[in-house]
């Protein structure tokens, strides 16, 4: 087992690693900017290194300054988390080059999944079921083009090669509407991702989002832990998740879990990965893969027993997993939401002081959050400070138990966007577990301007 690990990265995400590191008897290196000198992982961490200012570009994106920070600490690897550089698969290189241990995958496999055509691609020749579409990248030709689109049949959705988090996607409903999307979705995605490739999918009009989480290790075994549901989604940032999904037949779960986890001894997979479809109409659609630990990795943990994140360490130490596929059983039903620093129905953001920080407890709680009362959210980073985790024996009774925690859950001095999770709580149709990936943004319409301006 190491001894040192660097955590490349922050916010609730650092605090998490750095207590899965705490636990099995290993040292922490926290790195921070400026801005994040007084978090509470960089006080718990045995040692902290600052790796520049403010700007993500210059601190947690540099990825000299973190190879760096592990040289002078004498880490001997490097937890990326989520976000930032977690995916990216010349930092994972550099990692390995420089004499540390990268916790994920290895670059290869990252630069395979990374690429949305190449990963739908393996995943067709594994066996895992995709969304009907072009093979491979879309061509120049404009004929080609459209004789693609009409073989598919319209909506269609034009997708970046190297997208991801829901930027780089542009929906076509008519052929009069094709070329134009399809040029101004190769500039965006040259722009945002520096790669223009951009492939074509049949649009799903009502589809829900369903994840599979897997873990592999260096041996060739593989595994899945089951599924969830994270169709609560706002501009394709998912909101609310939780596992298992409501509504789907626990024997298909089954067969489409083992085809993910056949997929990944096919590639060599190594670590803790996600899975993403679209399901409508009892079939499933791969879309893409995340090659590392989710933010909703909490609801997989809770339902059934399973530390994630120190699953990834073992198997990226070397160690065999050590539990069969026969061995994971789904218990109750876990929800998360996820707290923002931002209003709850204009969603802007919301940084600031935080002047008062009441978590919630009781009977399957959880609250995975770096904030406390006297902590300032900066304005530099992503929004989230937090995530509100419950677990019950039946969903109802996890809907119950989330209730009754957000109206536990105070936090004054800044906005969040507990209010928009305690409506939801009581909406009817996540009640009744019949949201689709488009229901969100739908309800908020009757939201907004009813709720605006009250937190």
């Amino acid at each position: 087992m190491f001894e040192k690990i660097l955590i490349a990265n922050r916010g609730e995400i650092a605090l998490r690693v750095l207590r899965a590191c705490r636990e099995l008897g290993i040292k922490t290196v926290a790195v921070h900017s400026e801005a994040d000198t007084e978090a509470k992982y960089v006080k718990l961490a045995d040692e902290s290194v600052c790796i520049g200012p403010a700007s993500s570009t210059q601190s947690y994106l540099n990825i000299p300054a973190i190879i760096s920070a592990a040289e002078v600490t004498d880490a001997e690897a490097i937890h990326p988390g989520y976000g930032f550089l977690s995916e990216n698969a010349d930092f994972a290189e550099r990692v390995e080059q420089s004499g540390f241990v990268f916790i994920g995958p290895r670059p290869e496999t990252i630069r395979l999944m990374g690429d949305k055509v190449s990963a739908k691609n393996t995943m067709k020749t594994a066996g895992v079921p995709c969304v009907p579409g072009s093979d491979g990248a879309l061509p120049d030709d404009s004929r080609e083009v459209i004789k693609i689109a009409r073989s598919i049949g319209y909506p269609v959705i034009i997708k970046a090669a190297g997208g991801g988090g829901g930027r780089g996607m542009r929906v076509v409903h008519t052929e009069a509407a094709l070329l134009n999307a399809v040029s101004m979705t190769r500039t965006e995605a040259q722009a945002a991702f520096g790669n223009a490739t951009v492939y074509m999918e049949k649009f799903l009009e009502n589809p829900r989002h369903i994840e599979i989480q897997v873990m592999a290790d260096q041996h060739g075994h593989a595994i899945h832990l089951g599924d969830r549901d994270c169709s609560m989604q706002r501009r394709h940032q998912k909101v609310i998740e939780e596992a298992p999904a409501p509504g789907i037949d626990r024997k298909l779960i089954a067969s489409i879990g083992e085809r993910c986890a056949k997929a990944c001894r096919k590639i060599g997979y190594r670590g803790a990965g996600t899975f993403e479809f679209l399901y409508e109409n009892g079939e499933f659609y791969f879309i893409e893969m995340n090659t590392r630990v989710q933010v909703e990795h909490t609801v997989t943990e809770f339902v059934t027993g399973i530390d994630i994140v120190q699953t990834q360490i073992r198997v990226a130490a070397g160690d065999k997993l050590r539990l069969s596929q026969r061995d994971i059983v789904t218990r109750g039903h876990a929800i998360e939401c996820r707290i923002n620093a931002e209003d709850p129905f204009k969603f802007t953001p919301s940084p600031g002081l935080i002047t008062n920080w009441h978590a919630p407890g009781g009977p399957g709680v959880r609250v995975d959050s770096h904030v406390y009362s006297g902590y300032r959210v900066p304005s530099h980073y992503d929004s989230m400070i937090g995530k509100l985790i419950v677990h019950g024996d039946t969903r109802e009774q996890a809907i119950r138990r989330m209730r009754i925690a957000l109206s536990e859950m105070d936090v004054a001095g800044i906005k969040t966007n507990i209010p928009l999770h305690r409506e939801l709580m009581l909406d009817t149709c996540f009640i009744e577990g019949k949201v689709s990936i488009h229901y969100l943004e739908e309800r908020l319409d009757d939201l907004i301007g009813v709720k605006s301006g009250k937190q």
